[in-house]
């Protein structure tokens, strides 16, 4: 009874210890840290005195001790050995350490998909740095996103628990439902897959997780249906102050031969979205930049990525590289990954029929993830305008690990590509940046006509140089000092408009690409008014000569002719920073680095050149702003590169396919690096159409050399040989089911078949039709229509008997001849000589031959 009773005490004091521990919460260690003037003998002799060992320096003056008769963790401070240490003369301050608790941040996402987006997870600068986002606890709570697209699905499991009806609306049936119509070919998955990309649950073990996995996602069903300027309208200013960004990944056909962009409605949609949406901060558009690369096209001919009132997001593939079919424009501002050619990764979202994909591709992959990362910066300060965030993605985005061969400096040293913008978008930077942002100074337009308003004329194969001079509207409220978007407004005509290049130089020379050539573009109605957009100038000074130059690329005589031309600067009359330093991820460096290209050239003031007057220029040096001071990008020596050959890598193989069917043979000495694929005698950054890239082992790309390898005669681009491998269908063939098989005609005739038939036809008539002369003369011949049908073959010999006469029969044969064929004497000489005969001429007297 005495020892159950002790037990019983055993365990209320454990429980009681139990429950001090956690109210009280703390652990206190044997260790001390004590601060001690006077050096490290000083300390030494202090912890001798109080019984303590010396451990070592913490910092200057402050030193650990340990105690070896108190417990390594207890609830309770030892008083006991701490209380003489305190009252030590020579202790300035002292205290006992406590253990705790920290955790590794490591992300462990129970969704089954999680460890292929590699995207997202892979870390080392080799991702958008959504990563560090996240650890610093923005997941986009708060922050609606709506995807303008062909609807999304609503009650998919990795989308059901984010959904906004708020931000959701069928357009096309005029209904709040955006579920999507479904049909046996999926085909209105693309909204569900661009929803995913932004706001899919996670840790649900479904699928994977959105960019911003606790923002509110809806969608507004609108492509599956005629679009018109209405359905854009109604679609671009859905209840704008509660959805703060609007997604689309869509635009006018990316062909290289439209010229398209919003209408009238629509261009008022995007103007009440950025002055009253968000109340009045402004609605944010992001908008996929186009996919219409392998067709030339350019995307500041689609009004919409060209516009100042969307952030225009391109692609790049896993390696870094520029996609195949990406377009370089000058107005796109940034980029996210995607996918790219064969045996790179592609995008993992959520799929119509609540199922999941590891195939999104193309810029509409890439615009989600921005329309994600904004929501991240947003959720941090909810306060950004439209054109705060637009800044905050300059300043951030990274052009470090993208290969472009166009990357160059600006003119406050901001690195821009035509085919990147700034770069890939860093979410951590982003977030960082915005969370102590201060909203820039109102937006000023400052519009300079020419005075000069005479056409001037292009010549074949030939260019001009169009200077303008301005100081920016100074003395007016309309004042521009630091650049952020510039327009050049043109108006031309041209006889085939996709011959034509358009660039313009800033004052500070920085060379933008307004216009490259479209070969597909056969059009003759030339630009009217067309407002050309670059973002490269973001924080130059606008103030001094900018030069138009257009190029008329025209083989014949087409002359183009340049009838007007404005120039529209956008920006503030005083600094949007105090420092024009890009912001810069807080948390790892950026372990790989490239050289860049050598600045924008001046423009070459040899070359004919119209001028025309500006009484506003001056001067006046500019404030320290605009200094360009780029840091370099490598601490190594500079290198010397050298190009082998002009001709493009693949040219040896577009033109006999056929040949290098079975593997072809490359010389071992030639070893690409890695990242780089292995074509020939030739190291790609990606492979060219009809070849997918290759890598043996379970390397990935970033760690060993690929190889460029023939896709399916069926296949334009490919992931591997077999037929069930094509990504895109080749010249010739369309897409059933999982392959690509060849366009039959009338859905039964094979086109390669019908060539031959084709000949076989056009034969079979022309022996037909010599069959018919070659009768019909023989015809006439037999019934007396020619006039030599009854020429006998003796007529050699009728002289021989020396009649006099002829029988009546042969003379009445002969008259009648003559009555049928009345040739002239001469006509029908010439007639008889032609064909290599000499015939008698019937004659007019009767019984004689002449």
């Amino acid at each position: 009874m005495h020892g159950s009773i002790h037990v019983v005490k055993v365990l209320i004091f454990g429980i009681f210890l139990l429950l001090v521990e956690s109210v009280v919460g703390k652990h206190f260690t044997d260790l001390w840290a004590v601060y001690i003037k006077g050096g490290e003998e000083m300390a030494k002799a202090v912890a001798a005195r109080h019984g303590f060992i010396y451990v070592g320096q913490i910092m200057p003056d402050y030193y650990h001790f340990q105690h070896r008769k108190v417990a390594k963790r207890s609830t309770f401070a030892s008083t006991h050995y701490h209380q003489p240490l305190a009252e030590d003369s020579d202790v300035l301050w002292v205290e006992q350490q406590v253990a705790k608790s920290r955790q590794k941040r490591n992300v462990a996402f129970n969704d089954p998909k999680w460890p292929l987006m590699w995207y997202l997870n892979r870390g080392s600068g080799l991702d958008m740095n959504v990563l560090k986002a996240w650890d610093m606890g923005y997941t986009g709570k708060g922050v609606v996103v709506t995807i303008l697209d062909d609807g999304i699905e609503k009650d998919h499991p990795d989308l059901s628990r984010n959904y906004d009806p708020n931000a959701s609306y069928d357009v096309n049936g005029h209904d709040p439902d955006p579920q999507p119509r479904y049909d046996y070919s999926n085909e209105n998955r693309h909204g569900t897959r661009c929803a995913g990309e932004v706001a899919a649950h996670a840790d649900n073990n479904v699928c994977g997780l959105g960019v911003a996995y606790n923002a509110r996602i809806g969608g507004v069903r609108m492509l599956d249906g005629d679009v018109t300027d209405s359905v854009e309208a109604q679609s671009l200013g859905l209840n704008f102050d509660h959805i703060h960004i609007y997604s689309a990944s869509w635009g006018p056909d990316d062909d290289g031969r439209t010229v398209d962009g919003p209408a009238t409605l629509a261009r008022k949609a995007f103007y009440d979205g950025i002055t009253r949406g968000r109340k009045g901060l402004g609605s944010i558009y992001v908008w996929a930049s186009g996919n219409g690369g392998r067709d030339s096209d350019n995307c500041n001919c689609d009004g919409y990525t060209n516009s100042i009132y969307t952030i225009s997001i391109s692609s790049a593939t896993e390696n870094g590289h520029i996609p195949w079919y990406s377009e370089a424009c000058s107005s796109t501002l940034a980029t996210t990954y995607s996918s790219g050619s064969g045996g790179e990764k592609q995008i993992v979202t959520t799929d119509l029929r609540k199922s999941c994909t590891e195939t999104h591709t193309g810029t509409s992959g890439s615009a989600p993830l921005a329309a994600g990362i904004i929501a991240l910066a947003l959720e941090a300060n909810p306060m950004l305008t439209w054109r705060d965030m637009q800044h905050i993605v300059v300043e951030t985005a990274k052009a470090d690990n993208l290969n472009a061969p166009d990357w160059a400096f600006n003119g406050v040293g901001k690195k821009v590509s035509h085919s990147f913008g700034f770069g890939l978008m860093d979410a951590a930077a982003m977030v960082s940046l915005a969370r102590n942002w201060t909203t820039v100074p109102a937006q000023h337009i400052c519009e300079i006509r020419c005075s000069d308003h005479n056409s001037r004329i292009i010549p074949t194969n030939g260019k001009i140089f169009v200077p303008l001079t301005t100081d920016g509207c100074e003395h007016t409220v309309n004042h521009v000092k630091y650049l952020e978007h510039v327009q050049a407004r043109i108006t031309l005509s041209s006889y085939r408009r996709g011959e034509i290049r358009i660039f313009l130089s800033s004052p500070s020379n920085t060379r933008s690409t307004l216009l490259a050539k479209r070969t597909r573009d056969v059009s003759k109605e030339g630009f009217n008014n067309w407002a050309f957009m670059t973002t490269h100038n973001w924080g130059e000074p606008a103030k001094g000569q900018w030069t138009l130059e257009i190029e008329n690329g025209a083989s014949i005589a087409r002359p183009v002719k340049l009838r007007d031309w404005v120039l529209v600067l956008y920006g503030t009359d005083s600094p949007p920073r105090k420092s024009p330093t890009s912001a810069r991820s807080p948390h790892y460096d950026y372990g790989v680095h490239y050289n860049v290209n050598e600045p924008p050239r001046p423009v070459d003031r040899t070359k004919t050149t119209f001028t025309y007057d500006d009484p506003m220029y001056n001067t006046d040096e500019d404030e320290d702003y605009y200094q360009k001071t780029p840091a370099p990008l490598t601490t190594r020596p500079p290198t010397t590169t050298t190009t082998k050959s002009t001709t493009p890598f693949y040219q040896a193989y577009q033109g006999n396919r056929k040949q290098s069917v079975d593997s072809p043979h490359y010389p071992t000495h030639n070893q690409c690096k890695p990242g780089y694929f292995k074509m020939g005698e030739h190291c790609v950054a990606h492979c060219p159409q009809h070849y997918f890239g290759s890598v043996q082992g379970s390397k990935s790309m970033l760690h060993s050399q690929g190889e460029c390898k023939l896709c399916h005669d069926s296949c334009l681009n490919c992931k591997g040989s077999k037929p069930t491998d094509c990504f895109q269908c080749a010249s010739g063939f369309e897409r059933k089911g999982d392959v690509c098989e060849k366009k039959m005609i009338w859905d039964l005739l094979d086109p390669d078949v019908m060539k031959h038939l084709a000949w076989a036809i056009i034969l079979c008539i022309a022996a037909i039709l010599l069959f018919s002369v070659v009768f019909g003369i023989l015809q006439a011949r037999e019934r007396g229509r020619l006039c030599w049908k009854n020429k006998p073959n003796y007529v050699p010999d009728w002289g021989k008997g020396h009649y006099d006469g002829v029988t009546p029969n042969l003379a009445m044969h002969d008259r009648d001849m003559e009555a049928e064929f009345s040739l002239p004497a001469k006509t029908h000489t010439l007639f008889s000589q032609a064909i290599g005969y000499k015939h008698q001429r019937c004659s007019n007297r009767p019984g004689q031959f002449v």
